[in-house]
């Protein structure tokens, strides 16, 4: 039976959620191998001038261990 890892990443984006998302499953993909999912824990966004600016997201990632 596989073992399976849980880390926590913070990703941003200019575009939005979902590629904030993204950002964060591709950033750990470069280190991590055996990535299974990827659970949203918080969603933000920074606001200038009444605008969103950024958006950002605290996320869970699962993977297995060899």
């Amino acid at each position: 039976m596989p073992i399976v890892k849980i880390i926590e990443v913070i990703a941003s984006s200019e575009k939005g959620i979902d590629d904030a998302i993204r950002v964060a499953v591709e950033e750990a993909s470069k280190t991590i191998r055996n990535i299974d999912s990827v659970y949203v824990q918080d969603i933000k966004a920074h606001v200038k001038d009444g605008k969103v600016t950024t958006y950002g997201c605290v996320c869970k990632i699962s993977f297995r261990l060899d």
